[in-house]
Order: C-alpha cells, then structure tokens, then sequence
C-alpha cells in the first residue's frame, strides 16, 4: 500500500461522523521525513488538523500503537508538558486500512539540527533550557492523578526494555552484528537493580521532536509519542546524550566535534547537571549504562526500519535502506558508552 497517499473521502466521511463541527471537503498532504506511523496534514473549510496512522502491512507486536500516543497525549492536555489537542481516535481498520487519530493542528517551527544555525546565541541557549524544562516536566506528572499509572508495567524498566528490543531486534535481523550481540550481552549482565524510579517517558525524546513557538522560544508541542510508556527518566535523559554525539547535518543530526560554548549550546555536563537540578537530585551514577542502553535502542529501532523497507512497508524506503547501515555504528558507539562513569 502507498503510505505517502490517504483515502482523504473515508476519513471525511468518517470525521463527519465522529467530530463534532467537522465540514469537509477535505485535502490531506503527508510530512516528509520520519520512519514509523506516517502524518498528513489535513485542511479542511472547518479548520486544519493533523492524522496519524499505523503503517499498512504486517507489524510487530506491540508496535506503532497509535491508541497509546493519542491516550497519553489527551492525558497531559492542560499540564505543563505541551501537546496538541486530541480529537479522535479510529480503531476501525476498514476505514482506511489501519488506525488513526486526528489532533488539531499546531503551528510552530521545529529544528532539525540541533547546532540551531538560524538563531543567536541567546537564542540557542533558551531553547536548550526550554528542551531540559520541558523534559523535567514530562517526569515530574503525577501519573496517577493523569490516569496514566497503567501506561506501562510495575517492575525493573531497563530489564524489560532490554528484552524487549532484544526480541524486536532478532525479529528484524537480517544480517548478524557482532558489535550488537555483544552489547546486548552487556547490557544484560550490567543492569541496574530497579532503584524505585517510575516516571512517564518520552522514548524518543530529543530536539526535532519539539515544536517551539513562531515567534519565540517556547516550546508549543512535544511531538511522536509512539514510544512513551511508564519507565525510567534516565532514559530520557541518556537519549538527548547519545543524539548529541551523532554527527552533525541532516543523518546524524548531532554535536559531535561541535564548539558547544562558541554556539551557546550546553556540554553534556551541563544539561545533565541542569535537569538535575529542576528534578532536585544530587547527580545520576553510572551514566554509561544509560547511555550504552539509548544506543542499543536505537540500533533495535533502525534495524527494524531497515526491515520494514526490504519488506516494502516503510514510510520512506529509500530512507529505511539508508538509516540501516547505521546499525553497526550505533552498536559499535553503544560498546564504547560502557566505558564511561
């Protein structure tokens, strides 16, 4: 099935139906870029909106849950972690093919590279703070007055993520990794025991996931919840860490080799020690582990785009076919993580 068009008549016909004030025709244009549950935007005399959907074909288990991403987002409406507003949920498969939700649409501009060219120093150094406030924000919900205490398992979170991904990378494999099998081998022995932390997180927490204000600084949306669950904040955290050691431009999209204080953007130190300071805690031992776990994640996550595009369901396949050659390297960066403190 082509993920780049929308059956734009079933789902006026359907948002007829099941949003109130809905008035079509209506006209549906997909975001470039991203590798998971392909966006429209929607445009129609009664306003603009934005739909996302599960990606056609076969899926892996658990994945691409559209349900969970409009539930959490409805939950923070209102809270200090900003999210547009959800409008409806379709989990009826015969309207277009898979699920889907509509959100309204939020306008705003996101920054895909985070060395921010297009702004001044000042600048650069308020959207970084606003990066780390909003990222305490997210952990600091109280998920059991959002409604939110069920969003993901009691127990050890790294432990179930590690196995987790572990299985949705072997179901994925196409091609053994050397660099991966022994990461996953040493993730396994060095997991931390579970330290009481349980917070909502992001999952893919990080700079062009953020949608900041026209004008300003704020940030008016956290974008692609597709990952989120109940887990640990560190993981969060480790994540913005382990982007900012890709390289930077449009693949790596990081600061590796980048003069951060020429720029105004913050060390790794220095966010780390800020987030800590806005969560009240003293500092965060054994960082390593948290960083290895981020790369052996993401690692997990392109091979299963790469996947996906030989089995001709990614959103972009051209894309899928590039970012899998990543998969070594993130393995190779996620060994060298273990290292430090």
């Amino acid at each position: 099935m082509d993920t780049s068009r929308l059956d734009t008549g079933a789902v006026a016909a359907w948002l007829s139906r099941n949003l109130e004030g809905f008035e079509g025709p209506l006209a549906a244009e997909k975001f470039a870029g991203g590798q998971s549950n392909p966006t429209f935007a929607l445009t129609a005399p009664s306003g603009d909106y934005v739909l996302r959907r599960k990606p056609p074909g076969v899926l892996l288990k658990s994945a691409h849950a559209v349900d969970r991403e409009f539930r959490v987002q409805k939950a923070l409406a209102g809270s200090e972690v900003p999210v547009a507003r959800m409008l409806q949920l379709c989990e009826d498969d015969s309207v277009i093919g898979s699920a889907f939700y509509v959100m309204e649409r939020v306008r705003g501009r996101g920054f895909d590279d985070p060395r921010l060219p297009e702004l001044d120093m000042d600048q650069r150094r308020a959207v970084f703070d606003e990066m780390n406030r909003v990222l305490a924000a997210i952990h600091s919900v109280d998920i059991t007055a959002a409604g939110l205490a069920d969003y993901g398992p009691e127990g050890n979170y790294f432990e179930r993520q590690i196995g987790r991904w572990t299985k949705q990378y072997r179901a994925s494999e196409t091609e053994t990794v050397p660099a991966m099998d022994q990461l996953i081998d040493w993730l396994a022995a060095n997991t931390p025991e579970d330290d009481g932390k349980r917070t909502l997180v992001h999952g893919d927490y990080r700079l062009d996931n953020l949608l900041f204000s026209e004008a300003g600084t704020d940030c008016v949306a956290v974008l692609d919840w597709e990952l989120s669950t109940i887990g640990h904040p560190y993981a969060d955290l480790a994540a913005v860490i382990m982007q900012w050691q890709m390289p930077p431009g449009g693949s790596g999209r990081g600061l590796k080799g980048v003069d951060r204080t020429a720029l105004g953007i913050p060390s790794d130190r220095a966010f780390i020690a800020a987030y800590c300071q806005r969560m009240g805690i003293p500092g965060i031992e054994r960082f390593g582990f948290y960083l290895a776990f981020c790369f052996f994640r993401m690692a997990a996550i392109i091979q299963g785009v790469k996947k996906r595009g030989l089995d001709g369901n990614a959103s972009d396949p051209e894309r899928a076919a590039k970012m899998g050659t990543y998969v070594p390297l993130f393995a190779k960066a996620g060994l060298e993580a273990t290292t430090h403190g």
